[in-house]
């Protein structure tokens, strides 16, 4: 990155020798589970490749400079894959190269950088090739939104009956996430025969390089418009529609909760519901902050504090009237729990919460996402729940209370 853009924010000037020691100290992980996510979307067969980029990432700016090597070993693998004709294993490599050259993007936070508009390009290129030999459809969506366009992924089940319509899910990756997060097999959602369409909002991915900048409230904008645009699809069943955001999702799925009724459910987890979003932006990890500059499209500090303080969801939740759902760390050093339970207090119609004992923002019990997805699952089938606080304990007990 320029000079400028390291300089901008006074905890990155000041505290960049120890964020390289914790990098250093820490690994790849040391601000969030970095590697669990991209195990989990690719599969095992990375795992050699990212201890290597573990061994070889020492300080932040080592970390585009190693995913992109991999990821551009990978996109020439699945060229030769492709050339033997075997498009399955071409199909892998595209995917990986692609997760591969996101994660190279994710840590340069400025616009006309030629290496992230490079790795941008070839991530869209593997992507592309991994759509054409996905064993199922997945097509490109473009959302008109603020006179441009948000880029979005449009997957279906890979079984369809002759005039059968599919629940679907709108999935809102994190601050740090892209549309392209999802498994490359074995989605969970998918796999129950619920289709999914995973967005690129303001200020995420390809979003923000087409100049589109996060504000407080945007995002509400975005949701309607992928709302409108499922309603209008023949193999979406247009009431049963539901919303799924992690981490800063949490905070920008409620907000489209909030003011699009059409959703009929919204389930969240790795929170980020804190009004100011204070801790990840002071005591966090000071890329947190750094990236949210940039998707907001601010150069000055002062001036973004002010615009922190607005990003907040007091008042939003009694306008939540769909059935709502919150799995959250108790220990979670993004956003003190506290305030979740602020959050879930104000929520006027059913809801659920789920603490894990002792667990951070990203919650390393698997069983977390298949609660997610099972109770979108339910919700989307039209079963009854019941309106509850299950607090799980390290041990695995469940200790449940009524609202």
């Amino acid at each position: 990155m320029r000079v400028d853009t390291e300089r901008k924010m006074r905890r990155w000037r000041e505290q960049r020798w120890l964020l390289d020691q914790v990098i250093q100290t820490r690994g790849l992980d040391w601000d969030q589970g970095r590697t669990g996510k991209i195990l989990r979307n690719c599969g095992s067969s990375v795992a050699g490749e990212l201890q290597e980029i573990g061994r070889r990432v020492q300080k932040f700016t080592d970390i585009p400079r190693e995913f992109s090597r991999v990821a551009q070993r990978r996109e020439e693998l699945a060229l030769a894959s492709e050339k033997a004709g075997h498009e399955v294993e071409a199909g892998e490599h595209y995917y990986v190269a692609a997760i591969f050259y996101t994660n190279a993007q994710w840590a340069i936070y400025e616009d006309e950088n030629p290496k992230r508009i490079a790795w941008g390009e070839r991530k869209r290129a593997c992507y592309d090739k991994f759509i054409q030999f996905a064993n199922r459809p997945i097509e490109r969506v473009e959302l008109p939104f603020e006179g441009k366009s948000l880029p979005a992924l449009f997957h279906l089940p890979p079984r369809r009956n002759p005039g059968e319509k599919f629940p679907c899910v709108l999935s809102i990756p994190g601050m740090d996430g892209v549309k392209e997060d999802t498994p490359l097999n074995g989605d969970p959602f998918l796999e129950r025969g619920v289709a999914l369409l995973s967005i690129d909002g303001p200020g995420q991915g390809e979003a923000r390089s087409r100049g589109i900048k996060c504000t407080a409230s945007n995002y509400e904008e975005a949701g309607k418009a992928a709302c409108e645009y499922l309603s209008k699809r023949a193999e979406i069943d247009a009431n049963r529609l539901a919303i799924f955001g992690s981490s800063m999702g949490s905070y920008w799925g409620t907000r489209v909760a909030s003011a699009e009724p059409r959703f009929k459910a919204c389930a969240v987890s790795g929170v980020c519901v804190e009004p100011g979003q204070y801790s990840i932006f002071n005591t966090a990890s000071p890329t947190f902050k750094l990236n949210y500059m940039y998707m907001a499209g601010y150069d000055d500090e002062a001036a973004f504090d002010e615009f922190a303080k607005t990003l907040t969801l007091k008042g939003l939740g009694s306008k939540v009237t769909c059935p709502y759902l919150i799995v959250a760390g108790e220990d979670d050093e993004l956003c003190p729990i506290e305030f979740v339970y602020q959050l879930m207090d104000e929520i006027r119609g059913p809801k659920l919460l789920v603490v894990y004992e002792g667990e951070k923002h990203s919650i390393r019990n698997p069983r977390a996402r298949t609660i997610i997805v099972n109770w979108l699952k339910d919700r989307l089938d039209g079963k009854p729940f019941k309106a509850e606080k299950i607090f799980v304990e390290l041990s695995g007990k469940e200790v449940r209370t009524d609202w």
